[in-house]
């Protein structure tokens, strides 16, 4: 059964194909440029990824697509119409692809959404189930939405299988990005005011996350549902800062500052999204995913930890 991957260049999509290739699975990457080769893969270039994309030839001899190729959530973003911007990109392009994979008789898509479907934060111990009420906030998180709703509608009209994870934030070798921010302030030993913040926020190791999507592959459980994906471990912000920081061998320097004081500041300094980030909760219920795929996280959160950890430095 041969596997088609889009955005197989990027953080997911590059450990996906080496863990499918160590398994011997047969997979096809599909890459926006000719020079981003995936190693040891058969690497097709589709050129920018939009509406206009054809994937006939990628899509021959391919049972399985797992659409990782996305416009991402961006801290600055400089488009004119954030959300039509979005849009375009996560929602007509991901359409396209998944109409031609349909007509080429592909039998399952797995799309890779995000935990901002569900919304950007939750109350302390009540975590985001797979049936709760959407309620995206931003444009990445609502555009990921509308995704997923057109890829539902195509599966009724088709009856080509339908598979979504919704995964909160992804670490592991290579992590970029406000993780990787983190790993910097505490390898420099720079104090960080975060030290008294008692919320709980979900995360995936990409180990995990790289299972949980081979087991979506031909789980028959695994059709037309829509799974929440994290490591069943929970932690705070600074919980966070302590462990990574026994990960990278440097102790990390928390100064207990009250919560409110961090708003404040972060406001003043126009960084509300980092607080919100930084001090709120969001965490996700799992079992639905562990239950019905008969699914558990392989690695654990300080060893997924110590692996991202060892990467950073090695590439320091």
């Amino acid at each position: 059964m041969k596997v088609l991957i889009s955005g197989a260049a990027g953080f997911v999509g590059k450990a996906l194909c080496a863990e499918l290739l160590s398994q011997g699975q047969s997979v096809r990457a599909a890459v926006r440029s000719a020079t981003r080769q995936v190693e040891n893969i058969e690497t097709v270039s589709v050129g920018e990824i939009n509406v206009e994309t054809d994937w006939k030839d990628a899509l021959l001899g391919i049972k399985v697509v797992i659409h990782l190729a996305a416009r991402v959530h961006v801290m600055k973003d400089s488009a004119t119409d954030s959300l039509r911007a979005f849009r375009s990109a996560n929602v007509d392009s991901t359409f396209k692809l998944a109409r031609q994979a349909a007509e080429a008789g592909v039998r399952r898509f797995i799309f890779i959404s995000s935990i901002k479907v569900n919304g950007e934060s939750t109350l302390l111990g009540r975590p985001y189930t797979a049936e709760d009420q959407p309620a995206p906030a931003d444009t990445y998180g609502i555009s990921k939405f509308e995704a997923e709703n057109v890829l539902r509608k195509l599966a009724a009209e088709t009856g080509m299988e339908v598979v979504i994870i919704r995964p909160p934030l992804v670490y592991g070798p290579g992590v970029k990005a406000n993780f990787y921010t983190m790993m910097r302030w505490l390898e420099r030993g720079v104090p960080l005011p975060l030290g008294a913040i008692h919320n709980k926020r979900s995360f995936i190791a990409l180990d995990n996350l790289v299972d949980l999507i081979i087991t979506c592959i031909d789980h028959p459980a695994a059709a037309n549902q829509t799974f929440l994906a994290g490591d069943g471990e929970d932690m705070s912000t600074t919980e966070l800062l302590q462990r990574l920081g026994n990960a990278l061998g440097k102790p990390a320097k928390l100064l207990s500052m009250p919560l409110w004081i961090l708003r404040i500041g972060a406001i003043l300094l126009g960084k509300h999204g980092m607080a919100q980030r930084l001090c709120d909760s969001l965490q996700v219920d799992i079992r639905k995913t562990c239950d019905l795929l008969g699914w558990h996280p392989p690695v654990s959160v300080d060893d997924a930890l110590k692996k991202t950890a060892a990467d950073f430095l090695q590439k320091s």
